[in-house]
């Protein structure tokens, strides 16, 4: 039978107090466990739901999160698409959406170009997406090339197509800016190969043609005005003259001969060419050639050679009357071109003012597939026996490069050809020219002059002019002779061929001369004509440049300029 819990009324004597004392602890006991039991549930389950908490705050503080982003993601999304909108709106010239949303999009695009899209849509649901180029129609009616990449997507729980449109108008004005610099560069490149070719042809030339053109002045300089010699003489020393020339024309085609820059205006170039013997007998052989000037009153200057550019122009002007079968027109303009002028602008020129030549006529024209190779050296379409060497055009280009210039053509075939030259203007004033006041060749009196040449037959050319002006003349083979003559001697004049072989330049023989003489005067000579190191050593010492092959007349004027300059002179 089971034990029952006595009540404390059962212990009303004092010997069963310690019963009832007993009975009040084990009932306190049992009650201490049951809440210390409760207790430890009860912190166990608020535990629990703390972290749940911390875990269910977590996961709303993520999903925020990830709201915020998806927010700031589609807001991106949103904006890049507004400015997609507007910019096919201004690309295609729609004011807004509203006009070409429920459109078909074949409406927008150019009539030959719409089979592209057709055969894209045949061939759905498949999707090809590569991109394709199309034509798509403004609304103001003009076109612009796009290109198109598709691709299939869901949109509302249906099949779709997105397709992203690019603008392919800056593209393709680089890319043809791209092709015409790489244009100019082949270009430029096949004159500076042929150039370099030329250089050394012209170089040998020249010391052929110094005997040609010297020895039939040293013996008209002797010879009576009555003499029977006297007209054959004059012929052998005029063609060597006209050879030269065209020896001149093959080093501007290398870029090397460019004379000293000065102020100029080219409508006094024009005039002086235009009152010229050279364009008299142009118009002489072309009778129904008519010529129309249109010069611009107010024209400014540039800096140049005078007679490189008047070569330039007789070029075009020559060529001009040739294009031409029996009447017609030659126009010679010029204009200012200011810095701000769009022409300017869209050739890229340089960011200055310009003076802008052009030469134009009313003839045959010139046949597009020969436009590019016009300005290649030696390419002519000349009739054989009328006159020109196929270096007339090469010349020009040589020399409107020299100038930082640029050249434009335009030709019509049985319309005419336009040339348009541009040079970079110049704020510096014309110099006054000063006239010879005599024609008379100035003689030596007895001053000693030092030749220094490689080639025999030249030194013996140099010798006999100058010892017939009157100097005393010695003559070496090389510069290592000319420095060691000059350790043991003076000389009053050097006589230098800037180009000897071997051993040194005219350039390093004179700065050694100059360490034992200083203040030596000199002649540089050279068949290369002018070069940055023919300049470098005019810029040593009291020196003078006369280009071969040289006349009678160049090399004693230099002698005397140089031997009656005092030391204080410039």
């Amino acid at each position: 039978m089971a034990k029952k819990d006595t009540h404390p009324d059962a212990f009303s004597n004092s010997s069963n107090r310690q019963n009832e004392i007993a009975y009040y602890k084990r009932i306190a006991a049992e009650c201490g466990i049951s809440r210390l039991r409760e207790t430890e549930a009860l912190s166990r389950l608020i535990a629990q739901r703390r972290q749940a908490e911390a875990a269910l705050q977590k996961a709303r503080d993520e999903l925020e999160q990830r709201v915020i982003e998806r927010t700031a993601a589609l807001t991106m999304v949103n904006a890049s698409l507004k400015r997609e909108i507007k910019k096919n709106e201004r690309t295609t010239k729609y004011e807004s959406s509203k006009e070409v949303i429920g459109r078909d999009i074949i409406e927008v695009i150019h009539p030959d170009d719409r089979h592209i899209l057709q055969k894209r849509r045949g061939a759905w649901p498949d999707i090809d997406k590569n991109g394709y180029h199309i034509r798509d129609i403004r609304k103001d009616g003009g076109t612009v090339e796009v290109e198109i990449f598709a691709s299939r997507i869901s949109f509302n729980g249906r099949d779709a197509i997105l397709s992203t449109i690019h603008d392919l108008t800056e593209r393709n004005k680089s890319e043809a800016e791209k092709r015409k610099l790489e244009k100019r560069l082949r270009q430029s490149e096949k004159m500076e190969a042929v150039g370099a070719l030329a250089s050394g042809v012209a170089h040998d030339l020249n010391n052929i043609l110094s005997g040609l053109i010297s020895y039939p002045e040293l013996l008209l300089f002797d010879i009576p005005d009555d003499s029977p010699m006297k007209d054959p003489l004059t012929t052998i020393k005029k063609s060597g003259e006209k050879a030269a020339a065209v020896v001149q024309d093959l080093l501007t085609l290398a870029r090397r001969s460019v004379a000293p820059i000065k102020v100029v205006n080219f409508n006094d170039i024009i005039e002086d060419y235009l009152s010229s013997p050279e364009y008299e007998r142009l118009i002489r052989y072309h009778e129904g050639v008519s010529l129309v000037r249109d010069l611009a009153p107010d024209l400014s200057n540039n800096m140049g050679s005078a007679v490189h550019l008047s070569k330039t122009l007789m070029n075009l002007v020559s060529n001009a009357a040739e294009a031409i079968p029996e009447n017609g027109t030659i126009t010679i303009s010029t204009r200012n071109c200011p810095v701000d002028d769009p022409v300017r602008i869209k050739l890229h020129l340089q960011p200055c003012n310009h003076v802008v030549v052009e030469v134009a006529d009313t003839g045959y024209g010139i046949d597009p597939s020969d436009i590019n190779r016009i300005f290649e050296p030696f390419y002519t379409k000349k009739v054989m026996g009328r006159s020109g060497t196929g270096l007339g055009m090469a010349v020009v280009w040589g020399t409107v490069k020299d100038h930082f210039g640029h050249i434009e053509v335009e030709s019509t075939v049985g319309e005419g050809t336009r040339f348009s030259l541009y040079f970079p203007a110049s704020d510096c004033q014309l110099e006054k020219l000063v006239s010879r006041q005599s024609a008379e060749i100035p003689m030596g009196h007895g001053e000693s002059v030092l030749i220094i040449d490689d080639v025999v037959e030249l030194r013996e050319l140099a010798k006999s002019m100058l010892s017939r002006l009157g100097y005393k003349v010695i003559e070496v083979s090389n510069g290592e002779d000319a420095v060691s003559y000059a350790q043991q001697h003076s000389v009053d004049l050097l006589v230098i061929d800037m180009v000897m072989d071997p051993g040194i330049d005219g350039h390093d023989t004179y700065r050694r001369i100059l360490e034992i003489h200083p203040g030596q005067k000199a002649i540089i000579t050279s068949g290369y004509s002018e070069s940055d190191l023919i300049h470098q050593t005019l810029a040593l010492g009291p020196c003078a440049f006369v280009r071969k092959p040289y006349s009678l007349e160049n090399i004693a004027t230099a002698a005397r300029r140089l031997l009656d300059q005092s030391p204080e002179d410039p």
